[in-house]
């Protein structure tokens, strides 16, 4: 190793350095640390001052410690100490590692800031720089409290050198992203835009990148910033080599400025102005002729720096949608990329021609290169890129090409990888949906597509199929007699299956002239697939059977005679076992007139959206979603589809399956506790068929998404509805002009999650969306949620609570985000209770009363006798409780009118257990409520969550606050108790219900 002097490096650093690298094992280099640990302790102990070379070099040891993995909790003053020291190189030191060890939270801020300040006032440009890197790297809300109106006047400053210039761009950059509010938006704007005329282009390549970020939110205060960018563009883009020497990256003139102007471009709409905008034509004209002369160089550099703008003014041209020139160029130039030897441009290619693909003018010049496309799909060896193809075939698929492509879509999917055969299908029922002018094709293309991959056809698909087929008389009988060929296979795949016992059961009658598909044989053939099947599928045959009874008298004492052997009256599944039991009764006392009113063909189905295409956009996003060519327009202006159009616009349905309310749960072993209303039964063919379906409407979806809830949206700045949460995890927690928050959350033990949706009533985009949990009782880990939220759109953030202890103060969740360049701010408390962490217990009458007496103390009791508010309902009551978080307890009071009922708190530290007893008395309209536990502060605060003066009135269903006031006797801390998990099922016998004119059973 060579010698390393005092003035040019630190020798006892390099010796550690070399020292841990030859440790022979890990004991050795934590012997060693430890030992040149407690030497540098020592050193910063001892009584001799250190001069500033040895600070330093002690300090990077510190720091290299730290960076090997090791935790350092000392020499954090000696760094800030560093920060006074004129020498650069201890400076420096002293920096760094503040930046990488000190806290936002540190005691030695204050220290910091004030050290920082200095260095910004010395006009040293080093030191400056120095200070600006430790404010961006630091990035903490305490620095930019302290440094945000500071470095905007060091940004526009004239004597500012250009170095800080940029580093404090960066560092303004840094902070708008970490604390958008407290940037101060002002005076200073017009001059950052005039950065771009700066003659130095690393000033002009900072500036850029904060002006994007700042237009983004703000676009009104930025807009003079278009004619600035182009100017700037139009002199990159038409200057020689030569002329910018400096920033010509393998003779490709400043490409990382070009790139961000670029980028700012997409900002804003095409310039009004004409000359401007002829001039930004020309500049894009020009990228594009220069990817198309020769490579000045055969270095990988030179193309990917070419590429970069390439791709980017492409991006341009796609944002602005208006140059039918520019657009069809760009789309031939992609196509060229598509037969390239380099991977990445084949998969930017396809990525591009999606978005091309939708565009009016581009369209019909991407449909040019669909069998290049095609030929992707077939011989890539990147999955990725296959994907990419499978989209863009989904993209520019109209009416003339769509039998191709959902012919090839379906040849691939006998080998496609497995990651994407889910979505492919989706994709060819979709389009074999919206381009099917002969039905029949549709029936044949979604049959092959269960033959080829039934395994990932869901149940969307096979659902959508029968709604079409019962909605279009034409079809009906073609799809009975295709569906009966198909199920002839000696293998058949469970979802052919259903859809054959569907179409069969409702058409049947149609085909059943033919002696090759005779009553007797269509019903052999769907019996002889019956043990082959799962429950459900059986449950639908069984219906189909009975339907068969009505369409085939002459078969009936055949499908009797199934209905009464021993496998079905005595079938180990209630489901199942209640249909038999049911169909059979009914086949043998109804009439006839009754039996063809019960089981009458099922009436058309509403027109509403497909939920395939909701399924599709779930599992894609929305944003990435091709738009096909819904918003392709004809020459005269109209839409091809104007109803795919409407439905384009329409929240995706599976936004409502999320939401649908859930209140506090029974106890139960399941790990996923689940609402009662959410169960749909499966006794006809319609209820998986409609409780699938989007809703008709979805203009409103925001709203009533939540309309299952008994109680209204709250108001803006509203807190009486904050109780409403004490006894249910679902609903509308706030609600403005502007955004509306619903909440979904589900607890267990000390642990919870929370979906909080966002969603915008705005015909306008929210930009820099951005929310905080504010807690001091709780440990709340926040899911980060997409900063941009489009017109009418709706976002999912998660949040995961942990209860460490018993809390008073519930959290608060803080939301920003910029609305017409305006800041909004909202707060909202969240409703997590303490009750919120009760575990249902179940107990016998004898565990109760003896743990009850035990528990006698009067510090252990609070007990209030009060009258009821409203009247006294037995289920209201019951209902309450249980949303309140214990478990009811029958027959363990002696009396059967009192309600008994027993819970555990669940904290990280301690377990609380609960006894509840309430003793109604309806004669005098007076409630007594006890409850009993060792902690009193447990006890305090839920008597505050059952404040009396919470009522609402009685059409509200109120939660249990509104039926009694609170007594508490608080009961044991971390005892043993055996908790009895109960499961139900659903068995109820299935009632004759009239829908759509007729009968239907179970409906």
């Amino acid at each position: 190793m060579p010698a390393v002097s005092k003035g040019d490096g630190m020798r006892g650093l390099a010796v550690f350095i070399s020292d841990i690298r030859n440790c022979k094992s890990k004991e050795a280099e934590v012997k060693r640390i430890n030992k040149e640990l407690a030497n540098i302790r020592s050193k910063f102990k001892g009584d001799k001052a250190l001069d500033g070379y040895s600070k330093k070099k002690y300090v990077c040891k510190l720091l290299f410690i730290f960076l090997l993995g090791h935790d350092i909790d000392f020499g954090h003053m000696e760094a800030v100490n560093l920060l006074s020291s004129n020498k650069y190189t201890e400076k420096q030191i002293g920096y760094l590692f503040i930046s990488v060890l000190v806290n936002s939270n540190s005691d030695l801020i204050r220290l910091i800031n004030n050290a920082i300040k200095n260095d910004l006032a010395s006009r040293n440009p080093t030191f400056m720089n120095l200070a600006l890197h430790c404010i961006a790297n630091v990035g903490s809300r305490e620095m930019a409290e302290a440094f945000a109106s500071e470095i905007p006047r060091i940004l526009v400053a004239g004597d500012t050198m250009d170095s800080v210039k940029q580093s404090a761009a960066l560092c303004l950059l840094r902070l708008n992203r970490t604390s958008p509010d407290l940037v101060p938006m002002g005076e200073w704007t017009a001059r950052v835009v005039h950065l771009l005329n700066d003659q130095h282009l690393g000033v002009v390549t900072a500036a850029t990148s904060l002006i994007t970020t700042l237009a983004q939110k703000s676009p009104d205060d930025f807009k003079t910033s278009v004619s600035l960018a182009v100017a700037r563009l139009s002199r990159i883009v038409t200057s020689a080599s030569i002329d910018l020497q400096d920033y010509t990256y393998y003779f490709v003139a400043a490409p990382w400025l070009s790139v961000k102007l670029l980028r700012l471009l997409q900002c804003y709409p095409p310039p009004e102005d004409t000359s401007l905008r002829s001039r930004l034509t020309e500049c894009l004209e020009t990228i594009l002729n220069k990817a198309q002369e020769p490579p000045k160089s055969k270095k990988v550099q030179h193309s990917n720096a070419k590429n970069a703008v390439l791709f980017e003014a492409i991006t341009l041209i796609i944002h602005h949608d208006s140059e039918p020139n520019l657009l069809v160029r760009a789309c031939n130039q992609l196509g060229q990329f598509l037969q390239h030897r380099e991977t990445n441009l084949r998969y930017l290619a396809l990525e591009s021609m999606c978005t091309l693909a939708s565009s009016e003018f581009s369209h019909e010049a991407v449909k040019t290169h669909i069998e290049t496309v095609i030929n992707a799909l077939k011989t890539e060896r990147d999955v990725s890129v296959r994907q990419r193809a499978v989209d863009l075939l989904y993209a520019m698929c109209d009416r003339s090409n769509s039998k191709q492509i959902v012919a090839e879509m379906l040849s691939y999917l006998e080998t496609a990888d497995y990651s994407i055969r889910e979505e492919i299908v989706l994709k060819v029922a979709i389009l074999a949906e919206k381009y099917a002018v002969d039905y029949t094709w549709y029936v044949d293309t979604i049959l092959n597509l269960i033959r080829i991959a039934g395994d990932y056809v869901s149940e969307e698909v096979w659902y959508r199929v029968i709604q079409i087929v019962i909605n279009r008389d034409d079809v009906q009988g073609y799809a009975a007699k295709t569906v009966f060929e198909a199920l002839q296979a000696p293998a058949c795949h469970e979802n052919l299956v259903k859809v054959g016992g569907y179409i069969l059961g409702e058409f049947g009658n149609l085909i059943a002239g033919d002696p090759r598909s005779s009553p007797l044989v269509q019903f052999n053939l769907l019996h002889s697939k019956f043990h082959l099947c799962s429950v459900p599928t059986r449950a639908l045959l069984l219906s189909a059977y009975i339907k068969f009874i009505n369409l085939f008298p002459e078969v009936k004492g055949t499908i009797q005679d199934v209905l009464r052997s021993d496998s079905q009256l005595r079938n180990a599944d209630v489901e199942l076992q209640q249909r038999a039991v049911e169909y059979l009764r009914l086949s043998c006392i109804a009439s006839t007139d009754i039996l063809a009113t019960v089981l009458e063909e099922m009436p058309p189905f509403p027109e509403r959206e497909s939920s395939i295409l909701a399924k599709l956009k779930k599992k894609k996003g929305s944003s990435k979603l091709p738009d096909m060519d819904d918003s392709r327009k004809n020459v005269n202006g109209s839409s091809e589809h104007a109803e795919d159009a409407e439905v384009a616009s329409k929240p995706p349905q599976f936004l409502l399956e999320e939401l649908i309310s859930t209140d506090r749960p029974h106890p139960s072993s399941s790990a996923t506790m689940l609402p009662t209303r959410t169960m749909v039964p499966s006794h006809t063919f319609t209820d998986n068929l409609s409780v699938n379906s989007a809703p008709s409407s979805g203009a409103s979806l925001l709203v009533d998404v939540f309309s299952d809830f008994s109680s209204a949206a709250p108001t803006e700045g509203s807190d009486e509805h904050f109780p409403r949460f004490v006894c249910k995890n679902n609903g509308v927690i706030y609600e403005n002009q502007l955004l509306q928050i619903g909440l979904k959350s589900e607890y267990r033990q000390n642990l919870g999650r929370m979906y909080v949706f966002y969603g915008n009533k705005t015909s306008t985009k929210f930009l820099s969306f951005s929310t905080s949990v504010s807690t001091l009782q709780l440990n709340v880990q926040e899911k980060p949620v997409d900063p941009l939220i489009e017109a009418g759109a709706q976002v999912q953030q998660i949040l995961n609570i942990e209860c460490v202890s018993d809390f008073s103060d519930v959290p608060v969740l803080n939301i920003q985000f910029r609305y017409g360049g305006t800041l909004q701010n909202i707060t909202v408390k969240l409703p997590v209770m303490l009750n919120k962490f009760f575990q249902p217990t179940e107990m016998t009458s004898q565990d109760f009363f003896q743990r009850w007496k035990q528990l006698g103390a009067p510090q252990q009791e609070v007990q209030k006798i009060f009258k009821a508010k409203n009247q006294m309902d037995t289920d209201v009551t019951k209902a309450k409780l249980l949303g309140f978080g214990v478990a009811l307890l029958d027959g363990v009071d002696p009396n059967p009118t009192n309600f008994v009922g027993a819970g555990i708190i669940h904290t990280k530290t301690t377990q609380v257990g609960c006894l509840l007893r309430l003793e109604p008395n309806t004669q005098a309209q007076m409630y007594r409520l006890t409850l009993r536990t060792s902690k009193e502060s447990v006890s305090q605060r839920l008597c505050e969550l059952l404040p009396p003066t919470n009522a609402v009135p009685p059409a509200t269903a109120a939660p249990l606050a509104e039926l009694f006031t609170a007594t508490l006797i608080w009961s044991w801390d971390a005892i043993s108790l055996h908790r009895h998990m109960t499961s139900s099922k659903r068995g109820a016998i299935p009632a004759l219900k009239h829908s759509g004119g007729r009968t239907v059973v179970g409906a």
